[in-house]
């Protein structure tokens, strides 16, 4: 068992329902539930920021979306003979 690691911590202010709905969902502790609750939101605004950015190369036109393909396909060759 890995020993704990000392945090720093603080105290916030919640309103006694927020309290509630934290606790209603389950997590061992208030942190663990919060984190993961964070965890959740965090990976919803990245799929939701890249189908955002798929939506809008999808509305370029056809010669756009060739030229933008190639200047990845250059930044990717170059990166490609590095490590």
């Amino acid at each position: 068992m890995t020993p704990a690691v000392a945090r720093s911590s603080t105290t916030i202010k919640l309103s006694t329902e927020t309290r509630d709905r934290i606790r209603a969902l389950g997590g061992d502790t208030y942190e663990e539930t919060i984190v993961e609750a964070l965890d959740a939101l965090e990976d919803a605004q990245f799929w939701a920021q890249a189908e955002a950015a798929a939506a809008w190369e999808a509305s370029l036109p056809e010669e756009e979306r060739r030229r933008l393909r190639a200047e990845t396909d250059a930044i990717d060759a170059a990166f490609d003979g590095i490590g």
